[in-house]
């Protein structure tokens, strides 16, 4: 029996090649002589740029940088095995996992420190990015980004900004004058999580900003300021960002990388599979697991399992998601095309406990899997 192992991260708790480990533990518990093929995924948050890496023989090089509150830290940019293009991750020096929990505020947070990596990076002689959006802690469209290349954004007063995300709802103009001019000779993907607009509804600031630390006045603040922002970078580049699908990714930098740095957007997933072989490596498999930290109604907006779902029919695989918790939606697994899906956890908890022990529930619900999928198949 050959299963294939391709979770995600479980943001903050465990990384896609530990969860591989784990899984395959749990597996060979139960069935010692599988075939048992690891790869692990991200889909732009979390994990894209090690797996990057990775998968084309590349390196990486660590620069200074700063954090989402601004502290001093050293942070990695990864160079693909072209050795032309850098793979900057935005989680790395703006990411959820850089805080403590009760640091976490989207409305001080920023992306400055990302901004500092693609710097580094041009600095180093680099033309083409590959930019990660996912896992941010961060809520300020990336601003923060665009000032450490030069920007400047201003109040009604001809004040500079401060960064974070409260901040843009002073935004009264934008001057370029000092922008980074290696931005124009240079070419920018952004490998994207979601399809979220900029602001509203479905926007960054209400689907995102809880996990952030947002609560609902902040929510409400947050928008707005996000709202004042897209009509400021509108005016200034023509670009439509409020509603452009994936504008909302990382807390808005989706809609900076596509007004100032003409980033073109991709599925991050389809970027880590076809980087991966994905494709190849399913052929002949009997079984595909899958995982990410929550399974719910935004995993059908571009998130990786439904990639990977997408893979499987073609290829006439079926997968099991084991996943941090799942949405009691009786039709959701259908919808993506799962043949079951299951929490790691064995019953109610905190989500610290759920996050301290995500490897070792991984390693014994899969274990509890297959040996259902071992009787199942002996009967056959």
């Amino acid at each position: 029996m050959k299963i294939v192992l391709a979770p995600d991260s479980f943001k903050g708790s465990a990384s896609a090649v530990r969860l591989c480990e784990a899984f395959e533990a749990g597996i060979r518990s139960v069935l010692p002589d599988a075939e048992i093929v690891r790869v692990p995924l991200a889909d732009g948050g979390e994990g894209t740029m090690e797996n990057l890496v990775a998968a084309t023989g590349g390196e990486f090089r660590t620069v200074p940088t700063v954090d989402p509150l601004g502290r001093p830290i050293e942070g990695r940019y990864g160079v693909l095995g072209d050795g032309k293009t850098a793979v900057i991750e935005l989680a790395e020096a703006s990411g959820l996992t850089r805080l403590k929990a009760g640091e976490r505020d989207p409305r001080r947070t920023t992306t400055y420190g990302t901004g500092l990596l693609i710097k580094a990076a041009l600095d180093a002689g680099f033309r083409s990015f590959l930019i990660g959006l996912g896992g941010s802690a961060t809520n300020d469209g990336g601003a923060g980004l665009l000032q450490a290349l030069g920007l400047r954004l201003l109040d009604e007063e001809g004040r500079e900004l401060e960064r974070g995300g409260a901040a843009l709802a002073r935004l009264a103009a934008i001057v370029d004058t000092s922008f980074d001019p290696r931005i124009r000779e240079s070419r920018f993907v952004a490998a994207v999580d979601i399809e979220n607009p900029l602001t509203g509804p479905s926007g960054a600031s209400a689907v995102f900003g809880p996990q952030k630390g947002a609560d609902a006045a902040a929510i409400r603040e947050l928008d707005a300021a996000l709202d004042r922002y897209a009509a400021v970078v509108e005016r200034h580049t023509g670009v439509h960002v409020r509603t452009m699908p994936g504008t909302g990714a990382a807390g808005g930098t989706g809609a900076a990388l596509a007004a100032f740095l003409n980033a073109r957007m991709r599925p991050g997933a389809e970027i880590v599979m076809r980087a991966a072989g994905f494709a190849r490596k399913i052929r002949g498999a009997s079984w595909i697991v899958t995982g990410e930290g929550r399974l719910d109604s935004q995993t059908a907006s571009g998130k990786l399992i439904s990639r990977v779902c997408a893979a499987a029919r073609k290829a006439g695989v079926p997968v099991i998601a084991l996943c941090g918790s799942v949405e009691p939606d009786p039709d959701l697994s259908a919808r993506l095309g799962l043949t079951a899906a299951f929490p790691l956890a064995p019953g109610p908890c905190a989500l610290e406990e759920a996050m301290e022990s995500a490897e070792r529930w991984a390693k014994e619900r899969a274990a509890v899997v297959f040996r259902l999928v071992a009787a199942a198949s002996a009967r056959r």
